[in-house]
């Protein structure tokens, strides 16, 4: 097997349980894995060399909250939004009659755009959401480009209710025949609970039918407003719950007393001018947080993970290694793949050789200097895909 010495790195941030930046640093990549991590000074041979010349490096981002699988624009949305109509659930609609008149090579060409849009900006591990297409041909089409463009699938059918469907009705296809024919794509199920898509026992029963079937648990919830999502969330253990812009404090203490992993998508919340989620209410009561893209055509049309970092790190209140932490082990953890052989963001050995390269000697410029195209190259695998 080819290995290849990375050298001349100024500042490595592994994301191990320490957290440390270590300086002068050296990463060795072999098969796919991370084979050595050290001092430069100490590196074993290997078969290639690239000096980094004293830039930054770390983990791929991981983004574990993306809609990539679409048709259509909604660029029209969006500025009637920035001139003041406030964000609804019932938006989603226009781009579920696109992406039901799409065809599979079409929905294959946007996402797979996409996912080359975010790999070039750092992001190594994608996920990518069902959700636009509310009929059983549609979003099993969905999953099936979503499992090949993306490394982790979630079943959303229940995103919303299809406005020409009975509401009961809807809930039994997506609880039974449209979750059997996404099955064999999809690693999670998810529900939009909110007001104008699911309640918390409608949310319930979607995620304890995809339970029964296998998957992992996710929701989306308190984006537009105080409800249950979160003891919801909590009470089911999910890995995740997505938003979370309103909490009460029993909901702050709830997460900070579980394993589901607060994710919060601060690009869309500028896009919905809804508050920002308490990042540092969560962090300091001891909660998981993660940050994620929420690459959608409606409310966050963005893959990139840098500008997400340095949003947290500019509005909401955390520290760059915070920020970055979220972007990347704690985004893994929302996922499930913190740890084990098919591990994600962290640099480690024996670990999967996912890194990037920064145009700048620290992490903090990520922040620093905010809308600069800052990642110079990016390994996935251990195969350099970019720079």
């Amino acid at each position: 097997m080819t290995s290849e010495l990375i050298t001349g790195i100024g500042e490595l941030t592994t994301q191990d349980d320490d957290h440390a930046r270590l300086t002068d640093a050296a990463v060795v990549l072999e098969a796919g894995r991370i084979a050595w991590i050290g001092p430069a000074s100490r590196a074993p041979a290997a078969d290639r060399r690239t000096d980094v010349a004293g830039r930054a490096v770390l983990p791929g981002w991981v983004d574990t909250h993306t809609h990539v699988v679409f048709a259509g624009d909604r660029s029209a949305e969006f500025e009637a939004r920035m001139a003041g109509q406030r964000y609804a659930a019932g938006g989603i609609h226009a781009t579920v009659r696109a992406t039901r008149a799409a065809t599979d090579a079409e929905l294959t060409a946007t996402a797979s755009t996409l996912r080359r849009e975010a790999q070039a900006q750092g992001t190594t591990f994608l996920e990518a959401k069902t959700g636009y297409g509310l009929d059983l041909e549609t979003e099993t089409r969905s999953a099936r480009v979503a499992a090949e463009v993306a490394d982790v699938v979630t079943f959303l059918g229940a995103h919303v209710v299809p406005p020409d469907a009975d509401r009961r009705d809807y809930l039994d296809l997506v609880t039974g025949p449209m979750l059997t024919a996404v099955r064999p794509y999809v690693d999670f199920v998810d529900a939009f609970c909110e007001r104008g898509a699911f309640d918390v026992d409608e949310s319930r029963e979607v995620l304890l039918a995809g339970r029964a079937a296998g998957l992992g648990l996710r929701l989306h919830g308190n984006q537009l407003g105080f409800g249950g999502a979160v003891a919801l969330a909590v009470e089911l253990g999910c890995a995740s719950v997505d938003h979370c812009n309103y909490l009460t404090p029993a909901d702050v203490e709830a997460l900070a007393s579980s394993s589901t992993v607060a994710t919060l998508l601060p690009a869309c919340d500028l896009s919905t001018r809804e508050p920002f989620a308490p990042a540092r209410a969560l962090l300091d009561a001891g909660a998981s947080i993660a940050l994620a893209t929420n690459c959608n055509p409606g409310t966050s049309y963005t893959t990139s993970m840098p500008f997400c970092v340095a949003t947290a790190v500019l509005q909401m209140g955390l520290t760059v290694a915070e920020a970055v932490w979220a972007a990347t082990r704690g985004a893994a953890r929302a996922v499930g793949r913190e740890h084990g052989p098919d591990a994600v963001g962290s640099l480690r050995v024996g670990g999967r050789a996912d890194l990037q390269v920064l145009a700048a000697p620290s992490v903090a410029h990520l922040a620093y200097r905010p809308g600069v195209a800052l990642t110079a190259a990016v390994w996935r695998q251990g195969i350099r895909v970019s720079g």
